[in-house]
């Protein structure tokens, strides 16, 4: 039995001043995100509902800041027992409605997020079930080995039982809606902010909430202003008139540049995410495993790399070395980068059963992520040169998460921005390869293959580190071999911001927490009043 009892660590939001919003505030910090947030724990996913998530909401544990591993937060400690966890509870948590924190709270969310099945639900599909040992104690049965399970739970917030039970809208059965609609608009965390109002089309206002538990220093934002949607010419605008803070990660480099020539700051946060080009493997002549590797080697990787440079220290990627980002479990070494062999990719063509003649390729590209175009472009002109033809589509997200659920509907390429949503290399690399995750937007490419899948399981349940490092190397190999994916580079999202917000979490690595979204830690940072 294993014994874990480390420091407490924090997290979370702020909000700002809108006609209507209540009495000001001595600071706003206003940012930005281009999609737009989903507010219920049990449905949120992206960059933007991490945000929300990690401010409004608490976990019972949380990364260790500037290092590796977990540190517990609303659990002031944890056993582990084979399949069994057993956590015990800080005594001294209250929700924002002023309800404490029980151990039915976090039982009520787990069960919540397995019935709704939506949002990050599949990371839990190795838990049995969880339990109220007494008011402060709660344990978690998996069904089998689950070594990325600490990790997990950074992706379950705790939400208060009492106040969704008071607020269930219509439904079937004893939970009805399980407070969809309440929890669709409102906030029912422990978090250090707490939602003043939430219109998913526009933007999202926080507050602080002063009863927040671990306390949240004086110069931390009064209030957060998450806007959605806004234009990349808009953002540069309002950061260069101070109207603005923080912006996306979606900027073009270009306009990084400009602003940081101007005196913005650059923020970077690097989340164990990368830029991966995918291939549809069930459709012609991409089903031909030597079409895959002409393409793999006649993308050029070090024009791609050039494109997201921002100035000679900063660029919204690094060269790729495979499969899996260089520092997580199976990475090939940082130095082993993959670079364009034209002979290579000449040679595969002629070993592909089809006729390059007889077929034009499909690029996909999203609508909301204008990189994409330029990528798109850069293909087509790189398959070109071996004779491959292609056209270029712009696909919406929303119909491009729709097509997918199809492999003939799914375009020969698609081009996405992926990363590990807990930290560990489970949550990247599961949901985009094994051969049940096809049909979804992380998995285009309807991978199917055994020894895939094996590696896989393997990296799930093995529990000596070294084990686990064998079955991602062993991963690694396999995909580069079948190639569904070309592996772009390694992603780190680059942020511009104005000179009254210090963002610790995002400019010291030292500080960082090595998750996405978990840098926009509003408590930790500090509004200089510049």
């Amino acid at each position: 039995m294993k014994r874990y009892k480390l420091p407490i660590a924090a997290a979370l939001l702020a909000a700002t001043a809108l006609a209507g919003t209540p009495a000001a505030a001595d600071t706003v910090l206003r940012l930005d995100e281009v999609a737009v947030g989903e507010l219920d724990p049990a449905k949120a996913t992206d960059y933007a509902d991490s945000i929300l998530m990690f401010n409004v909401y608490d976990t019972l544990v949380l990364p260790v800041q500037g290092g590796p591993g977990y540190t517990p937060h609303l659990a002031e400690s944890w056993v582990a027992d084979g399949t069994d966890f057993i956590f015990k509870l800080r005594d001294d948590v209250k929700f924002q409605s002023g309800n404490p924190l029980t151990a039915e709270d976090v039982v009520f969310s787990f069960d919540r997020m397995k019935a709704l099945g939506q949002g990050l639900s599949f990371i839990f599909s190795n838990v049995e079930s969880a339990e109220a040992i007494d008011e402060h104690t709660v344990r978690f049965n998996l069904n089998e080995p689950y070594s990325p399970f600490i990790a997990s739970l950074v992706r379950l917030p705790i939400v208060d039982k009492k106040l969704v039970m008071e607020n269930l809208g219509e439904g079937e059965g004893e939970m009805k809606d399980w407070g969809q609609a309440f929890l669709s608009t409102n906030s029912a965390g422990t978090g250090a902010y707490k939602v003043f109002s939430h219109n998913p089309q526009e933007e999202t206002v926080m507050e602080k909430y002063e009863g927040y538990f671990l306390g949240i220093p004086e110069l931390a934002p009064d209030q957060v202003r998450l806007r959605y949607g806004l234009e990349a010419a808009t953002v540069r605008t309002l950061i260069a008139q101070g109207e603005h803070d923080i912006s996306s990660q979606w900027l073009p480099p270009e306009v990084l540049k400009s602003l940081a020539a101007d005196g913005a700051q650059l923020l970077t946060e690097r989340g164990g995410g990368a830029f991966y080009i995918k291939m549809n493997t069930q459709k012609p002549p991409l089903d031909d495993v030597n079409c895959r590797l002409a393409l793999v080697n006649a993308y050029d990787y070090a024009a791609g790399i050039s494109m997201v440079s921002i100035t000679d220290d900063v660029a919204q990627g690094s060269a790729s070395t495979g499969a899996i980002p260089v520092g997580m479990f199976g990475a090939n070494p940082a130095g082993e980068t993959l670079s364009r062999n034209i002979e290579e990719a000449k040679r595969y063509l002629s070993e592909c059963r089809y006729d390059p003649a007889d077929f034009t390729l499909e690029i996909s590209w999203i609508g909301e992520v204008p990189i994409e175009e330029r990528y798109a472009l850069l293909m087509q002109a790189n398959f070109s040169e071996i004779g491959i033809k292609s056209e270029i589509k712009k696909v919406p997200w929303a119909l491009f998460t729709e097509q997918v659920t199809k492999p003939e509907n799914t375009p020969h390429i698609s081009q996405i921005f992926a990363n590990a949503v807990t930290g560990d290399p489970d949550t990247l690399l599961y949901p985009m390869y094994h051969s049940s995750a096809a049909g979804t937007w992380q998995s285009p490419e309807y991978l199917d293959d055994e020894k895939v899948d094996a590696a896989l399981e393997k990296g799930r349940t093995a529990t000596d580190p070294a084990d686990r490092e064998a079955a991602y190397s062993d991963l690694n190999d396999r995909l580069m071999e079948i190639a569904p994916t070309i592996y772009a580079y390694d992603r780190q999202s680059v942020f511009a911001a104005s000179n009254r917000v210090k963002v610790p979490a995002l400019s010291d690595p030292n500080k960082a927490f090595g998750l996405d979204g978990m840098g926009f830690t509003f408590r930790l940072m500090e509004m200089t009043g510049e």
